[in-house]
């Protein structure tokens, strides 16, 4: 499937990023990843936590290491923006099925912090859900058939059950190629799920033409719950762009807002990015440049919101704004 290519794309004036950034970075952490991106972050028990991904590799040969290397990392923060990383991995799963865990996104819910995450198996790609109160253990709760990833769970129940949005990967039914889309589940119990719903579609976005998927956990305001989403465009011009021997994917963050009651509906939707890759830290020297992905979001009591994102599959990053502004801007549609 050959889509038309997006062109030249830009951040909304209402996002700033943070002048410490990248906030984290491979020299940051002390057992030597090559890459640390792509974190969850909450607030828990009266400070920030973070937990990362590290990915292996040579900047120099652009060769990453194999995939059962990649781990999670930990770090916590008075302020949301210096990071005490701990000095070991939190968690690598030990299962002879299972060849690596990566992508996390933390949720506190009812007094406990839950991890979606991406986990490789041997027989396909699976999205899962843990349970953890000290970030040392955790409990896996939920894991979906292949191929679905992307996982994020909303923060509170609606009409009584668990939600989550999610992006599967129905090759067959969407074309034969990338054709990915954004859905809702729900559960009980968060370990079976069902009654899916279609949220958001690659064509509902003028800045994708690839995939779409689920960003940092949805929070709630007062018009409805703000969450970001990652859009993706393909163009086939794009050489090398990063260590790896070629990257013609671009990834930008999006912004929208979702009915209060009913998730599944769209009551506004920047169209928009509301993070393009343009900062250094963004477009060079990574392993994948031009990427921006984002994956923890936290509404301050001020207003202000932290959305904190991977940059160039390298290192993470934070972008702050006011959540007026944001709900204006995905009511006002641009």
């Amino acid at each position: 499937m050959n889509e038309p290519t997006v062109g030249k794309l830009a951040s909304s004036p209402l996002i700033r990023r943070h002048p410490a950034n990248p906030i984290l970075a491979p020299r940051d952490v002390p057992y030597g990843p090559a890459m640390v991106f792509n974190a969850g972050v909450a607030k828990y028990e009266g400070r920030y936590v973070m937990v990362f991904r590290n990915d292996y590799g040579d900047a120099e040969t652009g060769k990453t290491a194999p995939a059962g290397t990649t781990n999670l990392g930990l770090a916590f923060s008075d302020d949301g923006v210096r990071w005490d990383v701990q000095p070991e991995p939190c968690w690598s799963w030990n299962d002879e099925e299972v060849i690596r865990v990566y992508d996390p996104r933390l949720t506190v819910l009812d007094g406990r912090c839950y991890m979606c995450f991406a986990v490789d198996t041997k027989h396909g790609l699976r999205g899962g859900i843990a349970a953890t109160d000290d970030f040392a253990s955790f409990e896996v709760l939920s894991l979906s058939l292949p191929d679905n990833r992307n996982m994020v769970l909303f923060p509170e129940r609606i009409g009584g059950k668990y939600a989550r949005l999610e992006r599967p990967f129905p090759v067959y039914s969407r074309g034969g190629a990338d054709r990915f889309d954004m859905w809702m589940s729900d559960s009980p119990d968060l370990r079976y799920w069902g009654g899916s719903k279609l949220v958001l579609a690659v064509e509902q976005v003028p800045f994708a033409n690839d995939k779409v998927g689920p960003g940092a956990p949805p929070v709630k305001t007062e018009k409805g719950w703000l969450t970001t989403f990652h859009a993706v465009d393909l163009d086939r011009s794009r050489g090398k762009n990063g260590w790896e021997p070629k990257w013609q994917k671009r990834y930008t963050a999006g912004i929208m807002l979702l009915d209060p009651d009913d998730p599944s509906r769209i009551v506004g939707l920047s169209r928009a990015p509301l993070l393009a890759p343009e900062a250094p830290y963004e477009t060079e020297g990574g392993f994948r440049n031009d990427v921006i992905f984002p994956g923890g979001m936290i509404l301050e009591d001020s207003g202000e919101v932290k959305i904190y994102y991977g940059a160039a599959d390298t290192v993470e990053c934070l972008a702050t704004a006011d959540v007026n502004d944001l709900i204006r801007l995905c009511l006002e549609g641009d």
